[in-house]
């Protein structure tokens, strides 16, 4: 559970940029700002500091040699750096010399900055868990098992089939029966599905119902750094290989040897990464950039993507070989308007966990706020209807029920549209009715994207020519857009 103290500091020369990451983070953390690295120290020397997100240009000192001071004065703090330019050479020495946890690139999604963060917090309060451990846990052995078992067993809890809410005649009923028969074997499984759809839940699940429960699961998402990085990442560095290469660094296959390595977004690598890493497959063994010798490794690849893998093998895009080296047991995970079943299930054990991370005791939802939560059709899948909970519980007073009013626009103008198509006018043709709902469907999805044709037409699953069609279709013309988004 996320730590609803945890102090973040931001430092950044641009104000707007600081005020900006206050309003996303400020719900679940205490946020500071800095516009320097003289106003940042000052905050370390009097505030405990959880996490520091900082610019890496900035005007008299970089984010890396201050967060290098940082790492050195207060090695306890979590770094992570923020920049809009990606120069591989910055990266690398951030991650290596300056003991950087994430880099994030400019301009960040707001979600992805919130669980960059969460995540974060929760490594600064297992470190100090950890430390409290050692200090007050006597160096009994037995007493010293008994802690590990205790925490791996929390764990397989926290990650086992049970935990992913389906009801008996949901449609993932089908993936989890799959993906318990996959984890009885030493197989390569690739789950596939859109994003937020819950592929790392799933395969922490096969992991602790694996014969490698005990060992090491590891997770690298692979569209999140330039091939160099990436290499470095998976199969460790020595020390001068490349610009920044500082120590030797030890790859996630080498800390996940014996265990499972989940790699995340495949389907995001480039042709020359995918050379090296269907060798490590077929081989079993890595070698560090700049080693001259390779390492043998027993590592379970679990990888995932939201893309059609095999339509990329047949673009060219992506390798045959390694497709069928990753996908030896291919599940998918379907996406959450294929089981709007599920979703009074999820949103409760998502309100739960809402209730006690901000502590609140909420009391569920009104009837017709879940009717209209079951009506949409929430491209973002779990992670948006976890995102909207979140809303709705910040903005709800007292611990009554979660009301419509409290939905998203989008997802409340669902019953404006069937309100309007079934108004008192007298009988109506369906295809009329229908029309009315497709346009403020469309109209919605528009002003939530502030009249991007191109991401309205993603959302919607539409080409840009038949959304343009459609908006000249219902007269919408003020969203007609000058090919320029």
């Amino acid at each position: 559970m996320t730590n609803p103290h945890a102090t973040v500091l931001v430092v950044d020369d641009e104000v707007r940029s600081i005020e900006a990451i206050q309003r996303v983070l400020s719900d679940e953390f205490e946020v500071i700002g800095a516009r320097n690295a003289k106003e940042a120290e000052e905050v370390l020397e009097g505030e405990m500091v959880q996490v520091i997100l900082c610019d890496q240009r900035m005007p008299g000192e970089s984010g890396v040699d201050f967060l290098k001071r940082v790492r050195e004065l207060w090695p306890d703090t979590i770094r992570i750096i923020i920049s809009g330019y990606t120069d591989s050479g910055d990266i690398i020495e951030g991650v290596n010399n300056a003991g950087i946890y994430q880099y994030i690139t400019k301009p960040w999604s707001p979600d992805k900055l919130i669980a960059c963060v969460r995540e974060s917090a929760n490594l600064w309060r297992l470190q100090h868990e950890v430390t409290d451990m050692r200090i007050e846990v006597k160096p009994a052995s037995e007493a010293l098992q008994k802690v590990i078992s205790d925490r791996r067993r929390n764990q397989a809890q926290s990650f086992s089939f049970d935990r992913i809410v389906h009801r008996a005649d949901s449609p993932l009923v089908n993936s989890i029966a799959l993906a318990r028969r996959a984890a009885r074997y030493d197989v390569s499984v690739l789950v596939t599905g859109a994003s937020g759809t819950g592929k790392e839940l799933l395969a922490r699940a096969i992991h602790q119902e694996s014969a490698r429960a005990d060992k090491t699961f590891v997770v690298e998402n692979c569209g999140a750094l330039p091939d160099e990085l990436l290499e470095s990442e998976l199969f460790g560095c020595k020390k001068g290989a490349y610009t920044g290469a500082y120590q030797d660094r030890i790859g996630l296959f080498e800390l996940a040897d014996n265990g499972t390595i989940f790699l995340d977004e495949i389907g995001e690598t480039s042709p020359a990464f995918q050379v090296k890493l269907l060798r490590v497959l077929q081989e079993g063994e890595i070698r560090p950039l700049g080693a001259q010798r390779p390492r043998k490794v027993n590592v379970r690849v679990i990888s995932a993507t939201n893309r059609d893998l095999l339509a990329e093998v047949a673009a060219g895009r992506f390798r045959r070989d390694l497709y069928y080296r990753l996908a030896a047991f291919p599940i998918h995970m379907p996406a959450l308007r294929d089981r709007i079943e599920d979703i009074p299930a999820i949103a409760g054990r998502i309100l739960t966990q809402i209730n006690q991370s901000f502590n609140r005791q909420v009391a569920g939802f009104h009837p017709r706020t879940l009717d209209l939560m079951t009506s949409y059709s929430w491209p973002g899948n779990v992670r948006e209807l976890q995102n909207e909970i979140q809303r709705m519980t910040v903005l709800s007073d007292g611990n009554e029920p979660l009301t419509p009013e409290l939905l998203s626009p989008a997802i409340r103008n669902g019953e404006v549209a069937i309100e309007a198509a079934l108004d008192d006018d007298g009988p109506r043709l369906l295809k009329d009715m229908v029309e009315d709902v497709e346009k403020a469907a469309i109209e919605a999805s528009l002003a939530r994207h502030d009249g991007n044709i191109s991401r309205t037409a993603e959302e919607l699953g539409l080409s840009r020519v038949g959304l343009r069609s459609k908006i000249e279709r219902y007269d919408l013309r003020r969203y007609r857009d000058d090919e320029s988004d």
